[in-house]
């Protein structure tokens, strides 16, 4: 990968939200998860669609912490439109384990 800025770093725009809904997405070509974060009041409620249903249920995803780039443009995924990206890690098995604070923070921090 070629190096970046600082600058360049600072365009990308990764805030924590809490999950408030979370459901199965049937019509995906993979398995996914579609989900409705709260980003707090400067951003609101913006939803996406995520490939992380080996390790997360739609109902234990409900007030769980992430964090997710905002400032991307939307995104269509299917018939639904992926507003932010969330973020995570790949497992040994390549499965995606997503990224949030250890503890509770209020929705709509911008990651250092």
């Amino acid at each position: 990968m070629a190096d970046i800025s600082f600058d360049d770093f600072l365009k990308v725009d990764i805030r924590v939200g809490t999950v408030l809904r979370a459901e199965e997405y049937p019509e995906a070509r993979k398995p996914a998860i579609k989900l409705w974060v709260d980003f707090g009041g400067e951003i609101g409620e913006r939803k996406t669609s995520a490939q992380i249903t080996a390790h997360y249920q739609p109902e234990a995803l409900v007030g769980k912490q992430v964090l997710a780039v905002v400032n991307f443009p939307p995104r269509q995924i299917g018939k639904f439109m992926s507003e932010v990206l969330v973020l995570g890690l790949p497992d040994a098995a390549g499965q995606i384990v997503l990224i949030g604070p250890d503890g509770s923070v209020p929705n709509g921090g911008r990651m250092h």
